[in-house]
């Protein structure tokens, strides 16, 4: 991606003799901070369960002062948020003894997360699951109120709660800058019907198109304009995923995005600018990393547990603040080098708290966030305003 970038440098921070300025793997502490705009490179933030947190008693602090994490994230060049919206996840308030008041990832809490963003100043990701629960690889169910529905009745429902999320949203000046039509979907999604394998291309595609088509028609002549995702789980999978659907009408999308876990990927970190530029020459689209993390520590803050593949880890980079700082920003110039238009962390604000999913209260996700186990920001957060080569 050819970037010009705005940047803002801090006229207090001086350049020291023999700085290696852009390289990520020398130089961890960079000499000048740098504030990258989203068109030009996403530095983007998941921070879904932010609000759910704040409500349960988490606490965040920078320099030991207790601070709104929204601020937090933009202070330190966060300038996309992420939020994912499921249909009416009424179990958000089930897994509570006794149940909660509260929804959580339904389109009120979304719409409080992306006005908190906003008004911080960042743009916005919008992550259309299509179901009231999570949807990934390993399962993409339809919503209770869409299940018995024909493909035909299918597609509308599709099309109209886009339309109309995305229009509530553009009426109070909260449109999203991004909107992914599906999370990780490798199988498809709303399964059965919209399998993406299995001789069942036509339908899935008419069902993915119905999404599309919701966001084009909401966004149109809207401020600020809309790109649609698609999202895969790990960048092995894009090619075989994509092989042959044009034919059957998926075209009209704007960026490919892609989870890239190094517990879950089999392209090694040292070649994913590789994977990157081929994907872009092959399909001529912006390549996202729509998640990553990478752990800080292989402690745990409480009973939950967490999230984490030691025996995958790297030993050039440990799972220490340190070693994640160098890791983050490896992996951005990677994204850059291979012409990608930015990354997204999953969840680096999920600390320990009293917040209960299914599986847990707390969080299986402490040793991988941005924040140690005081809910203190790291020194990881720095990896958003390093100066990365461009080769402008």
């Amino acid at each position: 991606m050819g970037a010009k970038l705005l940047l803002l440098i801090l006229p207090t921070l001086i350049m020291w003799p023999g700085c290696k300025k852009n390289n990520p793997e020398d130089d961890t502490q960079s000499d000048h901070r740098v504030f990258y705009q989203h068109n030009h490179f996403v530095m983007g933030n998941d921070l879904s369960y932010l609000n759910q947190i704040l409500d349960h008693g988490g606490v965040y602090r920078d320099s030991g002062r207790v601070e709104d994490p929204y601020s937090i994230f933009r202070k330190y060049g966060t300038n996309v948020a992420r939020f994912r919206l499921f249909h009416t996840p009424s179990w958000t308030m089930d897994v509570y003894d006794p149940p909660g008041t509260q929804m959580y990832h339904n389109v009120q809490d979304v719409k409080m997360g992306i006005q908190k963003a906003k008004t911080h100043g960042m743009a916005v990701c919008l992550d259309l699951h299509y179901s009231d629960n999570w949807a990934d690889p390993g399962k993409q169910v339809p919503p209770e109120a869409w299940q018995d529905l024909t493909i035909e009745d299918l597609h509308d429902s599709i099309y109209n709660y886009t339309y109309n999320i995305l229009s509530n949203l553009n009426d109070a000046g909260l449109m999203p800058e991004y909107v992914q039509v599906g999370n990780e979907i490798n199988p498809g999604f709303l399964l059965p019907q919209g399998n993406r394998w299995n001789d069942n291309e036509a339908h899935f595609v008419y069902l993915l198109n119905a999404g599309i088509q919701a966001v084009r028609d909401a966004g149109e002549g809207a401020d600020p304009s809309v790109k649609v995702i698609l999202h895969i789980a790990q960048p092995e999978n894009i090619y075989a995923w994509f092989e042959g659907l044009d034919a059957f009408g998926l075209t009209d999308f704007d960026i490919i995005g892609m989870s890239y876990y190094y517990m879950w990927s089999s392209v090694p970190l040292n070649n994913l600018d590789v994977y990157i530029t081929n994907l872009q020459n092959a399909y001529g689209k912006d390549i996202l990393v729509m998640e990553t993390i990478y752990p800080w520590t292989t402690e745990n803050a409480d009973n939950y547990p967490n999230i984490i593949d030691s025996d995958k880890l790297s030993t050039h980079y440990p799972a220490t603040p340190e070693g994640q700082l160098r890791y983050y920003t490896a992996l951005t110039q990677e994204i850059i080098d291979g012409g990608g238009a930015g990354l997204f962390l999953w969840e680096p604000g999920w600390i320990t708290s009293d917040m209960r999913t299914q599986w847990g209260q707390g969080s299986a996700w402490d040793c991988n966030t941005l924040f140690d186990f005081d809910g203190n920001t790291l020194r990881s957060m720095d990896f958003m305003t390093h100066p990365y080569d461009f080769g402008d």
